[in-house]
């Protein structure tokens, strides 16, 4: 079964989909005229300052904070890691690259995740890819939608949002405060440390109150941990930069050598070269979610009357998550050399902690930890999010089997330390990417639909008018009728 799900893995997760990521980036960059680059200021202003009349359940900032809970998590410390050592430090500059072209790709899914979203009867906003792809391609095309809601309820309950997280807080607080498991306990006929039974415990608690106050109450916490984990780590890896500013040049020159094999054995540079950039857009899109359809399903709970401007608070969430907190581990792992050590994974990464900082050994090991911690466990709150909203929409928001898989959630991460991770983290990566395929033939297929907004809101923006001829079809009298039509200055929507 193992191999099985090895293969498969390696199938979904292979070059197609990194192409096919990376070439759907492409194309909306270039029809969108460079926007990520253009727009960043914009984007980073309308981050923080929210509208004040927009319909939704929680502000563009706190929906933002929701996306990044499900995005910054150990892929940002562990899946960099690996990338460095499997691809080498030129790994680090693919991933700028994905996370350069995903900075669109996020855009236009915040902009369709508004432009297609519905308000039930209690206010509650529902959007996301299944319904931009139901009500922007249309009810012929709901079976798409299906998929793509069927693959993210399992990627949440099964593995990305459940297990994995908790396995990962447990192991890393036992190895930490007790890793000779001097105080444990046998349980099915296996040994458990008390630490990983009492943190088990808590942050089942802990997740289960948070849950069960929905979506007002996960973007609450989100909106106060996320920035203060982003900024405590990222002040952490500053402060191993500071401390070794002189190595800060040479890495830059190592990581773009290494990204184009200039450091290769004579006759492999080619080779060295497809590898860095293979594992580098892997582990990129793997970390910032851009083109899996993830984040807009958060985006669309954002109040907000205008899909442009939800789609640039959207585009920063690929910004921080890669751009700055990406980047930050991966320059202490190179600058610190532990990417060629013989470790893999999170060892690299505290390992770098643990050579740069002016602390001790214990203390280094442990902030890591707990920002590890930390990431892990705002995921576990963001994919419940996620994964419940695709029920919703299978379901069509049947209240009895949402509040049973909510439970159904809980349950699953109580009983997650005692599970064994290696099928569940595969099985978890191989739904995760078949999310993919439906979001981005929707993002082709109405890419349209977002040029045509984006044209008409930066024109009102910047004053300009902006004419564009259409075809309107009406059957108001009863009677299909069309008709041509000028858009003019003063039409900020096409129905």
């Amino acid at each position: 079964m193992t191999d099985f799900l090895v293969k498969m893995d390696d199938l979904v997760w292979g070059l197609p989909l990194i192409f096919i990521i990376m070439g759907v980036g492409l194309y909306l960059t270039i029809g969108l005229k460079g926007l990520q680059i253009r727009r960043l200021p914009l984007a980073l202003k309308y981050m923080v300052k929210n509208e004040s009349d927009g319909v939704g359940e929680i502000s563009s900032f706190a929906a933002l904070c929701t996306a990044l809970s499900a995005t910054i998590g150990t892929g940002n410390i562990v899946g960099v890691a690996t990338a460095i050592v499997a691809g080498g430090p030129g790994a680090l500059f693919w991933m700028w690259i994905a996370a350069l072209l995903g900075m669109c790709t996020k855009y236009a899914e915040g902009l369709l995740a508004i432009k297609y979203r519905t308000v039930d009867e209690n206010g509650k906003a529902l959007g996301g890819p299944f319904y931009y792809i139901e009500h922007g391609m249309g009810t012929n095309w709901k079976w798409l939608a299906k998929m793509f809601a069927l693959f993210g309820a399992l990627a949440g309950l099964l593995g990305i949002g459940t297990i994995t997280q908790i396995s990962g807080i447990t192991s890393g607080f036992q190895e930490l405060l007790d890793g000779k498991l001097v105080h444990s306990v046998n349980l099915f006929g296996t040994q458990y440390g008390w630490v990983t039974i009492l943190t088990g415990l808590i942050v089942t608690l802990t997740v289960a109150i948070v849950l069960l106050g929905g979506i007002q109450r996960i973007s609450q916490v989100a909106e106060i941990l996320i920035p203060f984990m982003v900024v405590t780590y990222v002040g952490l890896c500053v402060l191993i930069i500071v401390l070794n500013f002189s190595s800060v040049l040479p890495a830059f020159q190592t990581i773009f050598a290494s990204a184009f094999g200039l450091r290769a054995v004579s006759g492999g540079a080619l080779g060295a070269m497809l590898v860095a950039m293979q594992k580098g857009v892997a582990r990129g899109i793997f970390s910032n979610e851009s083109g899996l359809g993830s984040a807009p399903i958060a985006a669309a709970a954002a109040k907000t009357n205008e899909p442009v401007r939800q789609g640039l608070v959207s585009m920063t969430g690929t910004f921080i998550d890669t751009i700055v907190v990406c980047t930050m581990t991966g320059l202490s792992i190179v600058i610190t050399g532990t990417w060629n050590i013989g470790k893999v994974g999170s060892a690299v990464t505290i390992s770098a902690f643990q050579k740069a900082l002016p602390f001790s050994e214990g203390l280094s090991g442990a902030l890591l930890m707990i920002s590890l911690a930390l990431f892990a466990y705002t995921t576990i709150l963001g994919w419940n999010y996620y994964s419940e909203q695709c029920v919703a929409y299978l379901t069509n928001k049947n209240a009895k089997i949402l509040l049973g898989f909510r439970y159904l959630y809980i349950t699953v991460i109580f009983v997650g330390p005692y599970l064994t991770l290696a099928q569940v983290w595969t099985l978890a990566d191989i739904f995760n990417g078949l999310m993919a395929f439906p979001n981005l033939i929707a993002l082709a297929a109405l890419s349209p639909v977002v040029f045509r907004e984006t044209k008409l809101f930066f024109a009102k923006l910047d004053g300009n008018a902006f004419s564009e001829t259409i075809t309107v079809v009406s059957s108001e009298s009863g009677n299909l009728e069309i008709e041509k039509k000028t858009l003019g200055e003063g039409i900020a929507e096409i129905d």
